[in-house]
């Protein structure tokens, strides 16, 4: 569904950059920790609300393509068996059918799931408030529990799991919700 944890691996790099280019940080004494972004996804039920609605409304959209195509299909079928025996003005009638037809799918598959569709602009308006109570709940983790920098596993390697503070970020965000 979502590209959320290219968007959150971004927002750490950010943070990561920021954090490295401060003149002050010392790298002996920093406290890191990270936070595991398939588990957000699983057990942060803000998340699991959105995924269903974005499921929900994205076969609905899906089950209304399906429709016009079958429409579609079907007068193209009929009138494939029917233009032998049909008038020249029959023809132009059925074949305009067909093409009015076709222009609708065209029009709705491109509002719906084209570029700054429907789908995508449903998309950002259910990710939005996800990533700030996320980002919100990392800071205030990163915040109390002196953290210098919290990284995604997206953005690195490796790191020991004594440093996993997803934990406390998903009972953060059990508090935000």
């Amino acid at each position: 569904m979502f590209r959320i944890s290219h968007l959150i691996t971004a927002l750490v790099a950010v943070l990561v950059v920021a954090f490295c280019l401060a003149p002050a940080v010392s790298a002996q004494g920093s406290k890191m920790g990270f936070v595991k972004e398939d588990r957000l996804q699983q057990e942060y039920k803000g998340w699991q609300r959105a995924q269903e609605e974005w499921e929900t409304e994205s076969k609905a959209w899906e089950d209304e393509a399906v429709t016009m195509q079958q429409e579609l299909r079907e007068l193209t079928e009929e009138f494939e068996k029917q233009k032998l025996i049909l008038s020249e003005e029959k023809k132009r009638e059925r074949e305009a059918a067909i093409n009015a037809k076709r222009e609708a799918l065209d029009a709705y598959t491109r509002t719906v799931f084209g570029p700054s569709g429907t789908a995508e602009r449903k998309q950002s308006q259910l990710l939005q408030p996800i990533l700030e109570n996320i980002q919100q709940a990392i800071e205030e983790v990163a915040i109390e529990g002196n953290f210098d920098v919290i990284f995604t596993l997206q953005s690195i390697a490796y790191i020991k799991d004594s440093y996993d503070v997803t934990d406390e970020v998903l009972s953060r965000l059990e508090e935000i919700d």
